[in-house]
């Protein structure tokens, strides 16, 4: 029996050569999935608590190489082969259309995903992130700040050379000049104002990037989603409920 919050259905899948641990959370609940993207380092069970508020769908998310679950990759791998390995766990589940919310590291990937993947994603959250991915190792700091040792939220710790390469992937990469192609593409942009990891500029840059994107501040620091799980998780609720702009209209 899990002991991760919600109690998930837990499984591996075997892509391209790496072994991943996917949870689940109301798995075959009706309506469009959300997929979730971890912070660097970060595993399945420090997300649980935030993932099993989001009601009303099937929300799932995975271990990286060398993080929680999931052994470390053989090799180095991109953004662009991590991504296609995510979608096709998604196509494993049967899941052709996805919402997709990332966090830090997760969002850079969530990212990555719409642009590689258009027509894939109906949603979009990004959370504490970028759209310019600079020194290897991005977000650790946050380990250590008030808000996260206030909460007592314990991380596990990946592998030395699982955040090698996690760190390694999305060394230098940037969706700088590939965002405004995600046309009608709803996206929230939620960043901590407390956050001295990745601060409200990185949103802005998000937000001017995509059309159409909203952008809010939120209470919490870079941690945000885990150290204010329930208010993020209904307001991730809240945007995915939203009627598209045409139901609006018709309305």
């Amino acid at each position: 029996m899990s002991r991760i919050s919600g109690r998930p259905a837990i499984s591996n899948e075997h892509v391209y050569g790496l072994s991943l641990r996917v949870a689940r959370w109301r798995e075959g609940a009706p309506g469009t999935p959300l997929l979730f993207l971890n912070g660097i380092g970060a595993d399945l069970a420090a997300a649980a608590p935030l993932l099993a508020q989001i009601h009303g769908r099937e929300v799932w998310t995975l271990d990286m190489p060398g993080v929680g679950g999931s052994p470390d990759a053989l090799l180095p791998y991109g953004a662009p082969t991590i991504a296609a390995v995510v979608m096709e766990i998604a196509d494993r589940l049967g899941h052709m259309t996805i919402d997709v919310a990332g966090f830090s590291w997760g969002g850079a990937l969530a990212q990555q995903i719409a642009i590689q993947f258009p027509g894939r994603v109906r949603r979009l959250v990004l959370m504490a992130t970028t759209p310019v991915m600079g020194a290897p190792g991005i977000g650790w700091a946050a380990m250590f700040d008030d808000d996260m040792l206030a909460s007592g939220l314990k991380i596990q710790t990946a592998t030395p050379l699982g955040i090698a390469y996690q760190s390694a992937a999305m060394a230098g990469w940037s969706s700088i000049g590939f965002l405004s192609g995600l046309k009608n593409l709803p996206a929230l942009v939620l960043m901590g104002e407390q956050d001295g990891v990745m601060p409200a500029c990185y949103g802005e840059m998000l937000a001017d990037q995509i059309d159409g994107a909203v952008l809010e501040m939120v209470p919490g620091s870079h941690l945000f989603p885990f150290t204010h799980a329930a208010a993020i998780s209904a307001r991730i609720s809240a945007f995915l409920d939203q009627p598209a702009a045409g139901q609006q209209a018709a309305a």
